[in-house]
């Protein structure tokens, strides 16, 4: 295995840019283009030229702007956005590109640039998401056919998902998580309580250690936010759910006009992470309604905070918490979990388990490790450190 004379130049699509600023890819995207570029790579990350964040470079990952129309044509700004940068990647001569996700991106796979290895980490299963109707669900099962049918490698973040893609499409996909960091937080007695900004709102409610329940998620229906809405007021109890999430536009506004009150909080979106850590770490119960996805980056991050966590019971969330956490499938159930009361010292064993698998599992050094791994057998002879 000789020694490469340049560094491998790698090219990110599919996210709308780094810092994050938005969801899961972007966090992805975030820590693994920095780690690769601390370790030599040439990496390029495609940002949306609405992106907040203007620098060039950033912690030695180049940044490229590309037209994104979304806020002006909705979610089918998407594909224009995701062809404006795989057209921009024909003349930038990539030995690699990393696909965040098939969604919008597969149908233009025929102007992905020759001689460059395509590699596409697969996501969740969009297709079952509840927020499409039936025609845009067939379309998405053939987004995802044509992606797994035009990458030279598929990347998994879920066991689920890959069990999924390997007895569907006779594919061997790497199996490669997501990651989180463990937070320095002092001992929950030693926290001060958080005073909340609610966007419109004069009240700033204080939230005090264990008095209150959290989700922080986009609001749409796959994740499930109305049930834990109507599953926490079912309960009766007297603590406030506080959600995190943009609620300015669609289901997230419809939620908020419907159950926005002294017991339901809507803090907007959020991005100070040392604010949503301590969010999280003091929270009585942290919600994850996630359904349709494979190893969703919240969930880590609650984990990683040791948040006691009360989870959709789907195989995804199963495949990363197993016994470590309280499951739900309707309101029914939440309310009922809610009223039977929550045992600490259980929840106390639940919290340091997963705080040690995000350890042993899930660190970024470990994922990005495992990228560089995934590039060099998908380059053979090339050297990547």
């Amino acid at each position: 295995m000789h020694t490469r004379k340049a560094p491998l130049k790698t090219g990110i699509l599919g996210c709308r840019g780094i810092p994050n600023r938005y969801g899961g890819f972007e966090e992805l995207a975030e820590h693994l283009s920095a780690g690769l570029a601390e370790k030599g790579l040439d990496v390029w990350v495609y940002n949306s030229h609405n992106h907040p964040c203007k620098d060039k470079v950033w912690r030695g990952v180049n940044r490229l702007f590309c037209n994104d129309p979304e806020h002006r044509t909705g979610q089918a700004g998407q594909f224009i956005y995701d062809l404006n940068c795989i057209n921009d990647s024909r003349r930038r001569a990539f030995d690699i590109i990393l696909q965040l996700g098939y969604t919008s991106s597969s149908i233009w796979y025929f102007r992905l640039p020759p001689n460059t290895q395509i590699i596409t980490n697969m996501d969740g299963l969009e297709w079952k998401r509840s927020k499409y109707g039936w025609p845009v669900r067939k379309f998405l099962q053939y987004a995802e056919k044509l992606a797994v049918r035009h990458s030279d490698a598929l990347v998994a973040d879920n066991p689920a998902i890959r069990q999924y893609l390997s007895e569907k499409y006779n594919v061997s996909p790497e199996y490669i998580a997501y990651g989180a960091t463990i937070p320095d937080l002092p001992p929950l007695e030693q926290q001060i309580p958080v005073q909340l900004h609610l966007p419109g709102r004069n009240h700033r409610p204080e939230l005090h250690p264990r008095k209150y329940f959290l989700l922080i998620a986009r609001l749409q229906p796959d994740n499930h936010i109305e049930e834990i809405i109507r599953g926490v007021i079912g309960s009766g109890s007297e603590l406030p759910l506080v959600i995190v999430g943009d609620c300015q536009k669609g289901y997230g506004r419809c939620l908020e006009k419907k159950y926005a009150s002294d017991r339901v909080y809507f803090a907007g979106s959020v991005y100070d992470k040392e604010l949503l850590n301590s969010l999280r770490s003091k929270t009585r119960l942290y919600f994850h309604g996630h359904s349709a996805g494979g190893t969703n980056p919240s969930l880590l991050e609650a984990m990683a905070a040791s948040a006691p966590i009360c989870a959709n019971d789907n195989s995804f969330n199963r495949a990363v918490l197993h016994s470590n956490a309280l499951y739900f499938n309707d309101a029914d159930d939440i309310a009922y979990l809610i009223k039977k009361g929550l045992d600490e010292h259980e929840f106390s064993a639940w919290t340091e388990n997963n705080r040690e698998k995000i350890k042993k599992d899930y660190s970024w050094e470990q994922v990005i490790e495992a990228y560089c791994r995934l590039f060099s057998s998908a380059l053979p002879g090339e050297y990547v450190r």
